[in-house]
C-alpha cells in the first residue's frame, strides 16, 4: 500500500459502523466477507453511506448459486460450514443485499469457479 499512486486507508473495524463521515470516500472494497460479515445488511449500508455520490463499491463475492440444485446442497451444507469456516455462509444472496442497500450495479459478472459448484458461485 506504500506504494499506491493514491492514498489507501486501512481500517481495523466493523463493517457495521465505519469511523467515516457521510460522503467522504471514493471506493470502498470487499472481498470476500460479506458471507461472513453477522449484519451484512448494515454493513452494506455503512459502505453506501461512506461513499461520496459518484464513488465505487467493488466487491468480489460467493453466494447463493442461480441452479436449483446447487441451491439444496449449499441449504444443506451451510449450517455446519458455517461453524467450521468462521460464519462464512454458502447460500447468501450478495446481489439481493446490495440491491437492498441501495446500491446499483455498475458492472457484475456471474460466474461458477473451478471448486466444487456448492463452494464456488462468485
Amino acid at each position: 500500500m506504500k506504494n499506491a499512486p493514491f492514498p489507501i486507508e486501512f481500517l481495523p473495524c466493523s463493517a457495521e459502523r465505519i469511523p467515516l463521515a457521510d460522503s467522504s470516500v471514493d471506493a470502498v472494497v470487499t472481498t470476500w466477507s460479506l458471507c461472513t460479515i453477522p449484519d451484512a445488511d448494515t454493513a452494506l449500508k455503512e459502505m453506501k453511506r461512506v461513499l461520496k455520490a459518484d464513488g465505487h463499491l467493488i466487491f468480489v463475492e460467493h453466494g447463493r448459486a442461480p441452479d436449483p440444485e446447487v441451491r439444496v446442497w449449499q441449504d444443506r451444507l451451510n449450517p455446519v460450514w458455517k461453524r467450521v469456516a468462521g460464519g462464512c455462509n454458502l447460500n447468501r444472496k450478495i446481489d439481493e443485499l446490495l440491491e437492498q442497500a441501495g446500491l446499483q450495479f455498475v458492472e457484475i459478472e456471474r460466474r461458477y469457479t473451478e471448486a466444487p459448484r456448492a463452494f464456488g458461485y462468485l
